[in-house]
């Protein structure tokens, strides 16, 4: 995939993933930054699974993503705690 890709593909899948996790932070760089290490981290688990990690532009691609990147907010809200309200 080409960067343009990568950066949509991180777009959409860290707002579905802030969304989905009610991650309060703000930023469009943030949410680019959080989807596009999520499917990092989500196509590297489906590669040790067996199956294809994230190489074409796809709904596919976007689920692995999204899922990579709440596993991520999941662990830096572990790490870090939840900020009060």
């Amino acid at each position: 995939m080409n960067i343009v890709a990568w950066i949509v593909v991180g777009f959409v899948a860290g707002l579905l993933a802030r969304w989905i996790v009610r991650d309060d932070r703000s930023g469009c760089i943030y949410t680019i930054v959080v989807g596009v290490l999520g499917a990092l981290i989500g196509g590297a688990l489906m590669h040790a699974s067996g199956h294809t990690g994230i190489n074409e532009f796809s709904i596919r691609s976007m689920l692995v993503a999204a899922l990579g990147a709440i596993l991520l907010l999941l662990v830096l809200q572990a790490i870090g705690g939840r900020r009060r309200r």
